[in-house]
């Protein structure tokens, strides 16, 4: 599908700007962010029509189920104390899992780019799983990931920097190779997650913009495709842009992980070296 040029440069900082939007709702009003995505699970009657082979299946579950179920609960849970049942979601597995979570859809996406040929991305998708900052129990002083006591409860991860934007470059080079006509509407997940902690300067809202914009994203797509009349990005698949995209960001990440190790190395918990 041919699209002018203006159609991108209006649709896709509208779908930014709508993003980053919601990233800020979803945050503020935790509560209604949680009964949302309880709520869009149930569309799943819709997905049938959408989704096709084992990877979308796989990707739309491991991102979905987790935002609602473990995001949602157990932000209410850990920041507000609440006792009774849920203390089930107080408990270290709730960070622990998304920190698992986390490393999953990177690894989902690694697989894909092998069964591609498209072996140098995926290298630098398992040095991003291997650089994810760990999660400490509560017996740490310090720990890379931790639900705020402040309000709204947030989600913090404390990754730095160089791995957020290796994480956007690695991502957008998948789904450029995996799925052209998705690479513009991507991009602007990708730019949403990686604008919002600059423009509130907390870097470690980083993956909690990326979580509600990649869901959002994921529902959307799952539900009914409404980007490909309005930034389908197909006409720019190119096999040679797709080869040196990997293999650069291959070059970028190879560094990183003597940084990241020789960081965690003097401080094992990294919220020192940050």
């Amino acid at each position: 599908m041919n699209i002018p040029l203006w159609q991108y440069l209006v649709s896709m900082p509208l779908y930014i700007g709508i993003l980053m939007i919601l990233v800020e709702l979803m945050r503020k009003h935790y509560k209604i962010s949680a009964i949302f995505w309880i709520l869009a699970l149930f569309t799943f009657p819709l997905w049938d029509a959408q989704l096709d082979g084992w990877f979308r299946w796989v990707k739309t579950l491991s991102v979905l189920v987790p935002t609602a179920l473990i995001v949602g609960l157990g932000r209410i849970a850990q920041h507000e104390k609440r006792e009774g049942w849920w203390t089930f979601f107080r408990k270290d597995w709730v960070l622990w899992s998304l920190y698992g979570i986390l490393g999953l859809n990177i690894l989902e996406a690694s697989l894909k780019d092998i069964a591609l040929g498209n072996y140098f991305n995926a290298i630098s998708g398992f040095i991003l799983i291997v650089t994810i900052p760990l999660y400490k129990s509560k017996k740490s002083k310090r720990r890379g990931w931790l639900i705020s006591k402040e309000k709204p409860g947030d989600l913090l991860v404390y990754t730095d920097p160089v791995w957020n934007f290796l994480y956007t470059t690695w991502n957008i080079a998948f789904v450029y190779a995996e799925n052209p006509g998705f690479a513009a509407s991507s991009l602007c997940i990708l730019l949403a997650a990686e604008l919002y902690p600059v423009l509130k300067k907390r870097p470690e809202l980083y993956v909690t913009a990326r979580v509600y914009t990649l869901a959002i994203h994921i529902l959307i797509r799952a539900t009914y495709d409404i980007f490909t009349p309005v930034m389908d990005s197909s006409a720019f698949e190119n096999q040679t842009v797709v080869y040196y995209w990997g293999l650069v960001n291959m070059v970028l990440s190879a560094p990183y992980i003597f940084w990241y190790f020789r960081k965690r190395k003097k401080a094992p918990d990294l919220t020192d070296a940050l």
